[in-house]
């Protein structure tokens, strides 16, 4: 764990490497993928058994292998536990209700020249959704991603997870049971993404991929967007936390841990103006580490990822803030919609002492898919618009392609394009 003073002369040059530090994957992570997303667009199916067998240890050999039935899923979903269930319902209520929030509106109206004009959007007809199941299983992962896919409209909702040794987690199936999936498949790691991507004899193409997955799966929707649509390209799991004196170490210390123990490259930093806070909160970490199950991932994490900065006053907190685009930013003070009025750059955003990031991974309501890697700059969390595409029209009549016409004839000729002009100018004639 690193810990940093803006005070200090040097401190420029080593935050900027923490900016730059990148975690994702290297090139041999990419020429893997390359090779097994051409395999399976060439072989299909027989790639995708020796794939799954020789990752999962998961045979697919007869077709209960290859594919979880429904019915299992309502099976799990009634065996549950009534509390469990119950979370699970009041969660997916508030994602959805969120999500209805974020449907577009067509556009369709008469300018002052007669011209007809608009946009309408509909959904896309099928997604793919992945749903991690390797080191973890997150029945809330499959939650944030197909909901918004069915507010959206989509009619097509695929489920592929990878089954080590042929386990499921009832959890995951009792969640796609109340998102209301259509299809699971056994499949997971990069040739689930291409098999979703290019289709397969058993498996049908979809044209949106989403979802969160190890280095491979993320590379793989990298390599793949264009031959379909994918929400992000999601890396390392991040959490900043920005924080004055007056807060308890032990809950900046969970709120750390809580991203630190996703996986040994997740990212964990805590932005303070009290140098005993920030003491305070070191050694809390070294506490809860002792009493976590995930203690090995997560003090990997902390121990080569973890930052502390310490510096003279929150007021620079926004500008380290927006420098770092974190996926995940708390702001834990008493006011905090000063600093967020400051902020630009983050993928999700928690106000306040008793807004841990993690209420926001599971049941507040806003999407948990979120931008990683400082692409918050530029890229917003999943949402309902991921599973929609926007289509404009233009309805001329006569009047109005004559007042608008000459002009677009001119720059149609500027541009070398004589058949574009002619195709206005011989109806103008």
């Amino acid at each position: 764990m690193q810990f940093l003073r803006t005070s200090d002369a040097d401190f420029p040059k080593k935050f900027d490497r923490v900016v730059r530090d990148r975690r994702e994957s290297d090139a041999q992570v990419g020429r893997d993928v390359a090779t097994m997303i051409n395999e399976v667009r060439e072989r299909g199916d027989s790639a995708l058994v020796e794939y799954t067998t020789r990752f999962d240890g998961h045979h697919l050999t007869r077709d209960s292998d290859w594919q979880i039935p429904l019915k299992d899923c309502r099976a799990a979903y009634e065996a549950l536990d009534s509390d469990l269930r119950d979370a699970l319902e009041l969660a997916a209520s508030r994602i959805r209700a969120y999500h209805e929030g974020q449907l577009p509106s067509d556009r369709d109206y008469t300018d002052d020249i007669g011209m007809r004009l608009g946009a309408r959007w509909r959904p896309v007809d099928a997604a793919g959704l992945y749903v991690p199941g390797g080191r973890a299983a997150y029945p809330s992962s499959l939650l944030m991603n197909a909901i918004p896919a069915r507010v959206a409209g989509v009619e097509r909702l695929v489920v592929t997870t990878p089954t080590p040794k042929g386990e499921v987690n009832p959890l995951v199936l009792a969640a796609a049971h109340i998102a209301g999936v259509d299809e699971i498949w056994r499949v997971g790691g990069a040739q689930a993404v291409a098999a979703l991507a290019y289709g397969t004899k058993r498996i049908g193409k979809v044209d949106v991929i989403a979802g969160p997955g190890n280095a491979w799966v993320a590379e793989a929707k990298r390599q793949l967007y264009g031959v379909v649509g994918i929400d992000m390209v999601a890396g390392p799991s991040e959490i900043l936390v920005i924080a004055d004196g007056n807060n308890n170490p032990d809950w900046i210390a969970a709120d750390l841990l809580s991203q630190a123990e996703h996986d040994p490259t997740s990212q964990s930093i805590l932005i303070t103006d009290s140098e005993n806070l920030a003491r305070q909160v070191e050694d809390a970490v070294d506490i809860t580490l002792m009493k976590l199950p995930t203690a090995k991932t997560a003090k990997a994490s902390w121990d080569t990822h973890g930052l502390i900065v310490l510096v003279d006053s929150l007021d620079e907190a926004p500008a380290l803030s927006d420098r770092l685009a974190a996926e995940h930013v708390e702001l834990m003070v008493d006011e905090p919609q000063s600093l967020f009025d400051a902020m630009r750059h983050a993928g999700s955003v928690f106000l306040g002492r008793h807004t841990p990031e993690a209420v926001g991974d599971y049941i507040a309501g806003p999407n948990h898919v979120l931008p990683t890697g400082r692409r918050a700059r530029f890229a917003s969390g999943l949402s309902v618009l991921d599973f929609m595409k926007r289509t404009s029209f233009i309805d001329a009549s006569e009047a109005a392609l004559a007042a608008i016409g000459p002009a677009a004839i001119k720059l149609a000729e500027a541009e070398g394009l004589p058949a574009h002009a002619l195709s206005i100018s011989t109806r103008l004639k």
